[in-house]
């Protein structure tokens, strides 16, 4: 009895793509970050590189590729071989650049490997404003519609999105004033030149215990390790208000899945070393895991909700 054709084609496909997960990498693998040197991103990028390199003995090689707000990394990548020596490290910041662009698709264009961190963002003001909660800032906002301004690190960034989120929830009239990245924005904030931001809890916190800033909440639905005497905004204010971002490990469309799956497990292995536990609670992260299906899962809510926020707010690029 002859075997068909298609059953045929099954196992060569099958056995390929196991012969191919054993010998994977076979040559070093390019690590993509799409921001600039120095930030989070790119030490979560180097350490995660660090220990895939020890533990799969090829090098996995941390490379900058900044501009248009992550999209030049993102389309890169979006556009490479599927063959697993390409990999992104991004997130949220990239679903809301990608929505808006909308040369790429963050969903259809990537194939989703690995969680590796969450976090949200810190509500701070100016210490001259009487608010000591994110419900003083509603009832300050909505007793003076139009001239609370709110600073960013620029459209389209993980402060905008929150931004937008909270103004529609709470109902107020607040006025966004876009810069060139965060550094600039906390400085006109402490300075009394912006109401307030939300900001990254790594770089608004020093200046919250200066002094210079206050904490008026944190996004998450729960207080963050880091600083557990920042409440939470859903405590503070604003019930069931929860924003939170993911950064992991993504590919071009089509990879292997038995490519996908070796990287994921190597990749969990790395989140679940305390030294890198530790690292990202520094950033004002905390670690997450999950399979890729889970991390596609992950991804498909928060580009239906960042979706959402964008169309409705109408946020557009600088």
């Amino acid at each position: 009895m002859k075997t068909p054709l298609a059953v045929l084609s099954a196992i060569v496909a099958l056995t390929g793509g196991m012969a191919c997960a054993q010998t994977y990498p076979a040559k070093p693998v390019r690590l993509v970050v799409p921001l600039a040197p120095g930030g989070g991103n790119d030490a979560l990028a180097r350490y995660v590189g660090k220990f895939l390199t020890e533990s799969l003995g090829q090098s996995f090689v941390v490379e900058n590729r900044a501009g248009g707000g992550g999209m030049a990394g993102g389309e890169y990548v979006a556009r490479s071989s599927p063959d697993g020596y390409t990999l992104v490290v991004a997130g949220s910041g990239l679903i809301v650049t990608t929505l808006m662009h909308k040369q790429i698709s963050f969903q259809r264009d990537f194939t989703p490997i690995s969680p590796i961190g969450e976090y949200a963002t810190l509500l701070v003001c100016h210490p001259s404003l009487p608010l000591r909660s994110a419900g003083d800032l509603i009832k300050f906002a909505k007793g003076k519609p139009g001239q609370l301004n709110f600073a960013s690190a620029g459209s389209g960034s993980a402060g905008h999105l929150v931004l937008e989120m909270f103004r529609s929830a709470a109902g107020i009239d607040i006025v966004h004033i876009p810069y060139k990245g965060a550094g600039p924005a906390a400085t006109d904030v402490m300075a009394g030149q912006v109401s307030a931001l939300f900001g990254n809890p790594l770089g608004a916190m020093p200046h919250v215990k200066s002094g210079r800033l206050r904490a008026l909440g944190i996004s998450s639905l729960k207080r963050v390790s880091s600083i557990p005497e920042v409440p939470t905004i859903d405590e503070s204010g604003l019930p069931g208000f929860s924003a939170t971002f993911f950064l992991g490990l993504l590919g071009p469309p089509g990879m292997p899945r038995e490519i996908v799956n070796r990287l994921n497990a190597e990749t969990m292995k790395v989140v679940q070393r305390r030294d890198f536990q530790d690292l990202l609670v520094l950033q004002g992260m905390e670690a997450t895991s999950g399979s890729p299906e889970e991390f596609a899962a992950r991804i498909r809510i928060e580009v239906e909700k960042t979706a959402k926020v964008v169309q409705e707010s109408g946020m557009k690029l600088n």
